[in-house]
């Protein structure tokens, strides 16, 4: 049945500040009436209410602490507790060792700790992490990102959906993703650092993973400013011989079928 296929809605891939048209990283994921927020960077929460409430979310889940991938976190405390909304319960917030007094961290003004566990339920994540969240279920894998960094892979029954988060190829990565209906994953850099310290994916990377993986799809995201996005899917394209995708902000795509769905659909 269509209500039981595995969907995804980019809410936003900019990197590293939201652009006019583009906020930070932010997916929704859902199957049936499961929804996941993965990732909450930058004006994601409110491309996230074009389809969901706060209220409606059965749980958030959140790649590593920079600022494009997790800020909106702040505003999603007020709205949860301050707000219009009315939770039954904290929402479950799945992210690295550490999320809950980070959020306190900057949310915390007087001697008292904010109560960010009355809005969120934590979960802090491990390597091998998994958890059934209704119709799906979540694995997720260290990555290598410099930081404490995760990828995930989001099954619904015989569809499945990985998303590497921000991390230089990797082995974790590669094994996570075998095999996967569609593989979303980021194509920060226009070369590989002189240096050799690469804590992204360059398109050329994007496309060898997808390959090394198996994958059945590529949707490349989080596309440095120094590259358009075309250029990125051109050169993820000349490594990866299936097809390949932008995640452009507001386009939705329905996983285990042949086609995706345009901006705003």
């Amino acid at each position: 049945m269509a209500g039981n296929l595995l969907h995804l809605t980019v809410l936003g891939s900019a990197t590293p500040y939201a652009s006019v048209d583009n906020p930070c990283s932010g997916y929704l994921v859902s199957s049936g009436g499961t929804r996941v927020w993965v990732d909450a960077g930058s004006g994601t929460l409110a491309q996230l209410q074009r389809h969901a409430r706060l209220d409606e979310l059965d749980a958030i889940w959140i790649s590593h602490l920079h600022a494009d991938h997790s800020a909106d976190l702040l505003t999603a405390y007020y709205a949860a507790l301050f707000a219009d909304i009315q939770l039954a319960a904290p929402i479950p917030l799945y992210g690295p060792p550490g999320i809950a007094d980070r959020l306190a961290g900057f949310l915390t003004n007087t001697a008292t700790r904010s109560p960010v566990e009355s809005a969120f339920a934590v979960h802090e994540l491990y390597d091998g992490h998994r958890a059934q969240i209704g119709a799906l279920t979540l694995t997720s894998r260290a990555v290598e990102h410099g930081i404490p960094a995760f990828a995930v892979r989001i099954d619904a029954e015989d569809r499945s959906l990985v998303y590497s988060g921000d991390t230089a190829p990797c082995a974790n990565l590669t094994q996570l993703a075998q095999g996967c209906d569609v593989l979303l994953c980021e194509a920060e850099s226009a070369q590989v650092p002189a240096d050799g310290d690469q804590v992204h994916h360059t398109p050329e990377d994007t496309g060898n993973t997808a390959s090394g993986a198996g994958a059945g799809r590529l949707i490349v995201t989080h596309v440095g400013r120094f590259l358009a996005p075309q250029q990125a899917v051109a050169r993820a394209s000349a490594r990866f011989a299936g097809p390949v995708d932008y995640a452009a902000p507001g386009a939705s795509f329905s996983i285990g079928t042949a086609g995706a769905a345009g901006p705003g659909n």
